[in-house]
């Protein structure tokens, strides 16, 4: 098999640029945490304005990802990472300057926008141009960025909020006054306009999508990539023509195709399992961790605390991800995974119920939390960009993974609206066992639907469903 000769070094680098939008999503979605009491209160904001600000980029983001699967199609995969760049980087820099708050929600949004995309077009890149035997750790990476962007901002957060206590106070230049003495809230969502232009810049060293290049009758640029890819002139031409072979009669992007019984199927199953995961925890956890731990009677400054502890766990247990996903399969490390988050959902609801009756102690539910953490890293998001960018056929990978990718989307937008009321109306320990039963479902339909794509090329992945 000529993928024992893959230049693994070449193709890490492009999946480690094309990974680089997953930082500026998970920063732009976290980076908010730190600013919300300074907008409050600087703009005199009510619960419901509040939610506007932290809940309007999602709308960007949802519809970002409605779009995003047309621009991969149309324009490509590498000018549609050139597009999301552009728009982190004016909102990052929009948000700093802006004037009032409804020009600062059209900077979010703007940043929303971005994420959407690149929520779809970044793993589909790294997925189009990897090889089968690698392609699960390599897709990770772009899970391990949006980590990575977490922790980034808690940390940005952190500093820049010391600095405008500090020594910021000492600057002489007034705009850099507001902006990082003031008003350090600015400094905080304009930081990511530096990775962002550097996002912006260093895509020009990647080149387009190999198979989409074959899709739209540009082989020879094809070859030439995979060539590059696979060290061999013969491995290049065989690799083309079997992406030839399979999509011969899907040449133009068509939603007719989605009519396929196969196809259709795939599509359902990409989206029920893309929202369903948002209802397991994870993005409630991320976002009102430092509630939820303060709900259980650990104290304001201990709670912060510990949210970056949760960050921490995130990253070191998506690079542990990274590594085995592709020994232990996509499908094992689902049923392993889901299952302990099963059974730590249900201890932290134990908790909150009867915890202070049988006298447990407040590390009880940390260690619970962060061990409910590792289960879900190491399992449905680690795997869930994995899947969603392999699973569908050439001809439609993009616009398939736009239904997928706004499912997900509004399952998180939902959830983060729905998480305050739950916790208000079913209580903390309520809302921690509806999670657990929401794990069911999943692991049901990636036990019974979701085929293998451990070790599988694109190609036959898509004969799977087509046939």
């Amino acid at each position: 098999m000529h993928n024992t000769t893959v230049n693994l070094r070449y193709i890490g680098f492009l999946s480690i640029v094309a990974a680089m939008g997953g930082f500026l999503f998970g920063y732009d979605t976290a980076v908010i945490s730190g600013t919300i009491a300074q907008i409050t209160t600087q703009y005199s904001l009510d619960t419901v304005s509040q939610g506007w600000y932290v809940g309007c980029a999602l709308i960007g983001s949802i519809a970002g990802v409605s779009c995003g699967g047309y621009l991969g199609d149309r324009f490509g995969r590498r000018k549609t990472l050139f597009i999301s760049a552009v728009l982190f980087s004016i909102s990052a820099v929009y948000c700093m300057i802006s004037s009032d708050f409804n020009q600062l929600i059209y900077a979010r949004i703007i940043g929303g926008i971005g994420i959407g995309v690149v929520s779809i077009i970044s793993p589909m890149y790294i997925s189009e141009l990897a090889v089968p035997q690698y392609r699960g750790m390599l897709v990770s990476l772009y899970q391990l960025a949006v980590t990575i962007g977490f922790l980034g901002a808690y940390v940005v957060n952190y500093l820049l909020m010391n600095y405008a206590l500090g020594d910021a106070k000492d600057l002489q230049h007034e705009g850099l006054q507001l902006i990082f003495h003031q008003e350090v809230w600015r400094g905080m969502l304009g930081v990511s306009g530096i990775p962002a232009i550097f996002f912006f810049i260093i895509i020009f060293l990647i080149p387009e999508s190999p198979r989409w290049l074959v899709m739209h009758g540009r082989s020879d640029k094809a070859q030439s990539i995979f060539k590059r890819i696979y060290g061999s002139e013969n491995a290049a031409k065989a690799e083309v023509q079997k992406i030839q072979d399979v999509s011969s009669s899907e040449k133009k992007v068509d939603w007719k195709l989605l009519a396929q019984p196969g196809v259709r199927k795939a599509v359902w199953i990409g989206a029920a399992i893309a929202i369903l995961g948002q209802f397991m925890g994870v993005n409630a956890v991320l976002y009102y961790g430092p509630t939820i731990f303060e709900s259980s009677g650990i104290s304001g400054g201990d709670s912060l605390f510990y949210q970056v502890i949760v960050g921490l766990v995130n990253v070191l247990t998506t690079i542990l991800a990274v590594f085995i996903i592709d020994k232990i399969g996509r499908k094992k490390l689902v049923y392993l995974g889901v299952s302990g988050m099963i059974v730590f959902l249900v201890l932290i609801g134990v908790y909150f119920f009867w915890g202070a009756a049988w006298g447990l102690p407040s590390l009880f539910m940390l260690i619970c939390f962060l061990a409910y953490v590792f289960c879900c890293a190491i399992s449905i998001s680690a795997v869930i960009w994995v899947l969603l960018s392999e699973m569908y056929p050439n001809a439609i990978r993009a616009l398939a993974m736009s239904i997928a990718g706004l499912s997900l989307w509004l399952g998180t937008y939902l959830i983060g609206q729905l998480t305050p009321w739950l916790l208000d109306n079913l209580s903390p320990g309520g809302t921690f066992f509806l999670f657990a039963a929401m794990c069911v479902p999943y692991m049901l339909i990636v036990w019974k639907l979701v085929p293998e794509t451990t070790g599988k090329s694109l190609e036959d992945i898509e004969r799977h469903w087509i046939h």
